[in-house]
This record gives structure tokens, C-alpha cells and sequence, in this order.
């Protein structure tokens, strides 16, 4: 309510939480402490004579969408015995003490929970020295750290710890709309003792924004993530199999066999992925270019119809942001970015920019195909009567074509590692460039393919993924993207701290690692060297095409030019190899064909 009231969209909800207090009759230990059963879904806490015990039960209700009346002080609900039992009874089957003794008191009160069930905190994106800190579901425990961040926020404009799972950013204004936010934060209070699988989704709060083709590609046998609202595909189910995600920790989930077929496609064929979730803006007023130059670390100088991959850094070099720069028109550009990263990207870029340029939100305004593959070219170039020959349309380049009966506009650019083009469509034409793109495709083999099938192909190809590998807290010279800072340009936000960095040479290294065969590694495992932890895997996965598990790390400078490591997941050890950064088309022969 008061973030509503300064024009902040905060996406924190409102759960009934229940707890109660036995009567009084235990004798325990001072020291003794508390408790948690996630297997029965309970907590407990030492009271003085007696416990008090609570639990996250399926059920639970949302009080007024979010917003606490102006006239609701420090009142409770009425208790619910039905949903206490949830959790109740397991608890006295852990303790059979609660058998014996009754219970005093059932406390039924709101706990705030946000869209995701974890603290939102940071700098508002909608008003400057507008910081936030709500959401904490454990707000006592979580005080003393929660505390140190907010400070090193507000003092130093940075965490230093490593927040972004926390930043207020991650969510937009969808995440916010009461009713939506209602269904996510109860979906979160239900699930807080819940396993929680590699490559899990939410399930609350779906079907919300949707591509053009989402119907087209349902009856393909999609099986839809989200993120930012959008449903995007993230595989599709073949031979009969059950469009349902099964994941598992440590053996391969049932979509590993269908993934392994999109990028069969990917790397031999050609294939269509619907990215049209990805964040747009369109930047455009006089000083553009110079105001987008002194934040980009790469050169976005030159001619309108080219492309710049490049990242945003904070003043000590930390990647505020990883983009694609679109240089459209004189002092008009496109800035891409990830489906979940526009609220903080647009943020961080509208903060630099001078008031004659502004920064638009056309995400809805366009969907975007990728159509990727040995093959994408000529399935392409069938449907069009434009140039799109290597020397006529190179890579990076950026070029209106026509596709049928529709004007869209191309870009020469991907996520996967092969010859492939990025397709800007006005939403209204979009079915039909789909259509005339797959009935031109069907005798190349042509297919659907998604997310997994993406990340598999990014994690042989070397491209690293901000939020995971990539984060305030690297630099482009740790990460190994040198090739994107241009420090012959001039001046640029964080350069001072890159020359220094690149001369002094960085304390760590972004390494790339493989496993023969298949290891369950999904990012956050231990690099071990010489029995010794030297680091933990950023990202991680199968890569289909090379029949290896691969795996990111920082690893201390002095021990990346090693070969030889072990990482460990559930319990084993795996032999791993510290290879080249690419492990795919090293030379880009094929992406740049």
C-alpha cells in the first residue's frame, strides 16, 4: 500500500499463516533449539514452558489481494482447525510429547509473502532513492543480513553480496495485478517446504501473456514455461509422450530425449523458436547514441542496419546488463534483452539517459522467431525476394525484408551457435510469417524447438547467461568477454576499472568445463582441485550435439589454466576437463557462414 502510494508496484501478497502455542506443562534445556520438518511440514520453536509450532499448509488463504485495509491494525483471523490438522498431526507423530499435552492458543495472522515467496529489496525502478525491503516470509532470521544489504544499498549503491534473486527488479507490473498476485503468493506459501526440482515452474498464475502462435504451438505438443507473465515453450512432446514436465535431480528428466531432438534440428536442419517473450525497447531522441555510448562497454558507432551485443557496467565494472543494441535509424536504436530482465534493464538505462531521449516498452508490440540452422537461410530466402546472400546480409546486420505478405525486420543474430536470423514482427502478421516460414520448411526437415533445446546449444557454443554466469558482481574481463569492451572508444561507465583489471590480469576466470556423458549438474555444484574447492559451477548442463554434461565456474586465475578437476553433485565426484571457452564451432565458421 505504501509503495502504491509513491507509483512503486511491489509484488507482495498477503497469506493467512497459522501457528500454535502448546499449553505450558514442558521442561527442556534453555539451549535447546529449534526445528524443521520439511518431510512434515512443520516448524517449532521453543517457548518458555511449552512450543510453538506452525507449518506451511496447502490451503491457505489470501487476504484482501495484497492490500491491508487503512483500518487493519495488529488484528488476527479466526482460526482454522481443518488446516492446522495439515500439519498438526505430523508434528505430534514427530514429537509424540504433543500427544500428551493440549493446546493453549491457534494464532492465524497475515505473513507477507511476494510472487515468488522470496524478499524483495533494492532500489525502486520507478523513483530514485526509493529503496525496498518487504516480502520476508522469516523476518527475524533474516534481519541482521537482510540489514548489512539494505545499508551497502543505500551507501554504496551495491549489495556486495549478491542480490539479484532478490531485486526488486526481477518483478513488473504483471507480477503486481492483485489477482495474479494472490495466486502466486499463495502457490509460494503452500510450496516453502516443498522439494523444489531442477527446471521447476510455477503453476499458479498462468496463461497470463501469450505469443501469436501460442495455440499453434500448443497443438504442437508444446510444454510452456514463464517468465514475466509470458508462456513460452520450453519443449515439445513427441512420440506419444505426455506434455508434462518430470524433472528429476539426479537422473534425466522426461524431456531429455525430446530436447535432444530440437537441437538435432538446430544444429543439422533448421528450426523455429518463438522468442517473442524477450524485453524490446525502443530508445530514440537527440544524443541517443552518445548517451548509449557512455554505457555500453562495446562500440556502437557507425551506420544504422547493424547489431552490437555488448554489456551495460556499473562504475567498478560489474555487468549491470547484457544486451543487444539494435541501431535502427539516426539516434534510434532497439535495446533486447531477456524476458525477465526488462524492468531492470530499461531501469538501469533509463537512469543514464539525458531527458531529450526516451526509453519505450514495445515488447507487446512485436513478436520475435528465430529461425536457426544450417538450412535457415535457404527456407528464408524462398519466402523472400530480398538479398539475404552472406555479402549482402552479414552477421550482426540488421535489415527490413519481406516474408510473404509481411514487413518485418531482421537481424542476422542468435543464442545457439549456428547461421540463424532474429524476426521482428508486428504482432498481427505474426501467424502468418510462422505458417509461410514452416510450409517453406517442411522439406528441409524444418522444426519446433524451445528454451532447453536453446540452452543446451548456448552452453556448447560458450555464451554465458546474466543472472547465472554473468552478474553485477563479475566484470567482462573475468568472464572472458574482453572481445566486447572497447577501450579505444572513450570514455564509458566502468573503464577505469576494466584497463586497470585487464592490465593487472583478473583474480578469476569464467572456465568451461565438461563430464563424458550425462552428470545431473544444474548449476551451483563444487570445483574441486587438488581436494580443495576452488569454485562452484555457475550454469550447467547437457550439451546434445557433443554427448557431454557442461558446466561454467570462476575458478582462481592460478589454477585456470589447469586441466584436470572434479566436481561434486548428489554425492559423487565426477572427472571434469577445463577446456576452451567454445566448445562448439570455435573458429564461427558456421554462425558467421
Amino acid at each position: 500500500r505504501v509503495g502504491n502510494m509513491a507509483g512503486v508496484a511491489l509484488a507482495a501478497g498477503i497469506v493467512e499463516h497459522q501457528y500454535f502455542l502448546t499449553e505450558k506443562k514442558l521442561a527442556f534445556d534453555a539451549s535447546l533449539t529449534t526445528l524443521r520438518d520439511p518431510d512434515n511440514n512443520f516448524y517449532l520453536k521453543p517457548d518458555t514452558g511449552a512450543f510453538a509450532i506452525g507449518g506451511w499448509e496447502d490451503g491457505s488463504r489470501g487476504f484482501h489481494r495484497g492490500l491491508l485495509p487503512s483500518s487493519f491494525g495488529r488484528e488476527l483471523f479466526p482460526a482454522n482447525m481443518e488446516r492446522l490438522e495439515l500439519f498438526a498431526i505430523p508434528a505430534a507423530s514427530r514429537l509424540p510429547v504433543l500427544n500428551e499435552i493440549g493446546i493453549q492458543t491457534v494464532i492465524n495472522g497475515p505473513i507477507p509473502v511476494s510472487a515468488d515467496g522470496e524478499p524483495i529489496m533494492g532500489l525502486a525502478p520507478e523513483l530514485d532513492n526509493f529503496y525496498v525491503a518487504c516480502g520476508f516470509t522469516a523476518g527475524i532470521a533474516a534481519s541482521g543480513g537482510a540489514g548489512l544489504a539494505m545499508a551497502n544499498m543505500i551507501l554504496h549503491g551495491e549489495c556486495r553480496h549478491g542480490s539479484l534473486a532478490l531485486d526488486v527488479r526481477r518483478f513488473s507490473r504483471v507480477h503486481a495485478q492483485p489477482r495474479y498476485l494472490e495466486d502466486r503468493a499463495i502457490e509460494a506459501y503452500c510450496a516453502y517446504y516443498k522439494i523444489h526440482w531442477p527446471g521447476e515452474e510455477s503453476h499458479a498464475g498462468r496463461g497470463l501473456r501469450r505469443s501469436p502462435l501460442h495455440h499453434a504451438l500448443d497443438c504442437a505438443g508444446a510444454v510452456f514455461g514463464s517468465r514475466a507473465g509470458w508462456e513460452r515453450p520450453n519443449w515439445f512432446a513427441v512420440d506419444g509422450m505426455a506434455p508434462e514436465d518430470v524433472p528429476s535431480f539426479e537422473g534425466k528428466p522426461n524431456w531429455f530425449k525430446a530436447v535432444g531432438t530440437e537441437v538435432k534440428a538446430i544444429r543439422e536442419r533448421v528450426a523455429l523458436i518463438d522468442q517473442t517473450s524477450f524485453s524490446k525497447f525502443e530508445i530514440r531522441g537527440e544524443g541517443a547514441e552518445a548517451a548509449l555510448q557512455k554505457i555500453a562497454a562495446n562500440d556502437l558507432a557507425g551506420p544504422p542496419g547493424k547489431a552490437v551485443y555488448t554489456q551495460l557496467c556499473n562504475a567498478k565494472g560489474g555487468i549491470e546488463a547484457d544486451v543487444t543494441l539494435i541501431h535502427h535509424g539516426a539516434e534510434h536504436f532497439y535495446l533486447i534483452t531477456g524476458s525477465a530482465f526488462g524492468v531492470h534493464d530499461a531501469g538501469w538505462v533509463e537512469k543514464h539517459l539525458p531527458s531529450s531521449v526516451t526509453i519505450r516498452d514495445v515488447t507487446n508490440a512485436f513478436a520475435t522467431f528465430n529461425i536457426v540452422g544450417p538450412k535457415a537461410r535457404v527456407v528464408l530466402q524462398s519466402v523472400t525476394d530480398d538479398d539475404l546472400s552472406n555479402s549482402a546480409f552479414p552477421f550482426l546486420g540488421v535489415r527490413a525484408i519481406d516474408i510473404g505478405h509481411a514487413r518485418v525486420m531482421a537481424v542476422r543474430i542468435g543464442y545457439v551457435g549456428e547461421l540463424g536470423y532474429e524476426l521482428y514482427i508486428p504482432q498481427e502478421f505474426a501467424a502468418h510469417v510462422y505458417e509461410t516460414l514452416w510450409q517453406a520448411g517442411a522439406a528441409h526437415g524444418i522444426a519446433n524447438a524451445g528454451y532447453r533445446a536453446i540452452e543446451s546449444c548456448r552452453l556448447e557454443k560458450g555464451y554465458v547467461y546474466w543472472s547465472g554466469d554473468i552478474s553485477p558482481d563479475y566484470t567482462p574481463i573475468e568472464a572472458g568477454l574482453s572481445f566486447c569492451v572497447a577501450f579505444d572508444k572513450g570514455e564509458f561507465m566502468g573503464r577505469t576499472a576494466l584497463a586497470a583489471s585487464k592490465a593487472a590480469g583478473p583474480a578469476r576466470r569464467l572456465c568451461t568445463f565438461t563430464i563424458d556423458g550425462f552428470a545431473p549438474l544444474h548449476g551451483g555444484e563444487a570445483i574441486v582441485r587438488d581436494s580443495r574447492v576452488v569454485g562452484s559451477t555457475s550454469s550447467a548442463g547437457y550439451g546434445h550435439h557433443l554427448g557431454k554434461t557442461i558446466a561454467f565456474g570462476y575458478v582462481p586465475a592460478e589454477v585456470a589454466g589447469e586441466t584436470e578437476f572434479t566436481i561434486e553433485a548428489f554425492g559423487q565426484v565426477y572427472a571434469a576437463k577445463r577446456g576452451g571457452r567454445c566448445l562448439y564451432d570455435a573458429k564461427m565458421e558456421r554462425l558467421k557462414s
